[in-house]
């Protein structure tokens, strides 16, 4: 199956320490971009977090946000950090000077301050097991969300492709009945004209005209394009850079049928398809 690249997990778990959530989102990108939002006594844990995402998925923008609620029982009674209170008050004097008429920090806002209190008793060990586990399991829960956005992108890619297939099947019989219409509409203006018939001169404008508005190999190039896209769809992983190459070829293939159109259906036709590529060219940018 394919993927999307929007996706969403939220998982949360009680442990001894305390209670750790850890949030997943990621939406369409061109490469993998990995960001995260979570309080200091995890910044060691990043690099194993982002081993565990980059080996899961292949693009894609992901948030990654983690909360932490330590259990006072546990970590005993939290101390602030003079270093870190030195820091943000060097900070706080620097920004009044600059804007005299700034409010000062509240004290609920220096305590949310990142580092300036610290929880004793809470093993960094334990916040990183615990917290790869929870990311596993979000990772685990993304993939689904990403695997049913997927089902119903490969749903809707397949109906274009159904009617791209559709439109191909009707424009081949118009090209032998333009070719006659043609032949007849010259045959008719020289007898209007009183003029002799030249059967070899009509034959030769004929074959000319049909030469300019075959569109055969269009059409099996666009065939073959569309076979393409229903292989890669059945065999699914990470497609989206490969469909939208297509994407380019379908296009080709339906300018030049409409630079080689001289009826109005066929110039529909040409449009429709246009139409078509483009709304599975703006549902692919979703798929990883």
């Amino acid at each position: 199956m394919i993927t999307s690249m929007t996706g969403f997990a939220n998982v949360a778990k009680e442990f001894d320490f305390g209670a750790i959530s850890l949030e997943l989102r990621s939406v369409n990108h061109r490469y993998l971009e990995i960001q995260f939002r979570m309080p200091d006594e995890f910044k060691s844990v990043e690099n194993p977090m982002r081993e565990a995402i980059v080996a899961k998925l292949t693009r894609g923008k992901v948030d990654c946000r983690v909360a932490f609620a330590p259990k006072a029982s546990s970590s005993g009674t939290p101390q602030l950090n003079d270093q870190a209170l030195a820091q943000l008050a060097e900070l706080s004097g620097k920004i009044s000077a600059r804007f005299p008429g700034h409010p000062p920090m509240s004290v609920a806002e220096i305590l949310r301050w990142p580092g300036v209190v610290d929880m004793p008793g809470v093993s960094a060990d334990a916040l990183r097991d615990a917290t790869l586990a929870l990311v596993h399991d979000a990772l685990a829960q993304l993939h689904d969300t990403r695997l049913r956005e997927g089902a119903k992108l490969s749903a809707m890619l397949l109906e274009r492709v159904t009617k791209m297939e559709d439109l191909a099947k009707k424009t081949a019989p118009m090209i032998p009945q333009i070719v006659k219409g043609y032949e007849e509409k010259l045959s008719a203006k020289i007898a209007e004209s009183n003029l002799t018939p030249d059967d070899e001169r009509i034959r030769a404008e004929v074959v000319l005209f049909a030469s300019k508005v075959d569109v055969e190999e269009e059409l099996d190039r666009l065939n073959a394009h569309l076979s393409e896209i229903r292989r890669i769809l059945k065999t699914g992983g990470a497609v989206g850079k490969r469909l939208d190459f297509l994407m380019q070829e379908l296009n080709r293939e339906a300018n030049t049928l409409g630079s080689k159109s001289v009826a109005v259906d066929i110039s529909r036709t040409s449009m429709e398809l246009k139409v078509l590529i483009e709304q599975m060219r703006e549902q692919i940018q979703n798929i990883e």
